[in-house]
């Protein structure tokens, strides 16, 4: 079966180094057994005021998901 990879196409090189970036916290977030939409919904959430010396906290292999009680 051949199957198509749209995704390649992105429009131009800086939208597709964009969906690169994307595409590699997604992985990088199910290697470190986080689901991706609880991450990226998260991580968008915080960053606007994560101080910038502290964005390091935010990559999937730091990340620790909010507990609720």
């Amino acid at each position: 079966m051949h199957k198509r990879k749209n995704w390649l196409f992105a429009g131009s090189l800086r939208a597709g180094q964009h969906a690169a970036a994307i595409l590699s916290l997604i992985q990088s977030a199910r290697l470190n057994g986080h689901k991706p939409c609880a991450y990226l919904k998260d991580v968008l959430e915080l960053l606007p005021t994560q101080p910038y010396s502290k964005i390091g906290e935010l990559l999937p292999r730091r990340w620790q998901p909010v507990v609720c009680a």
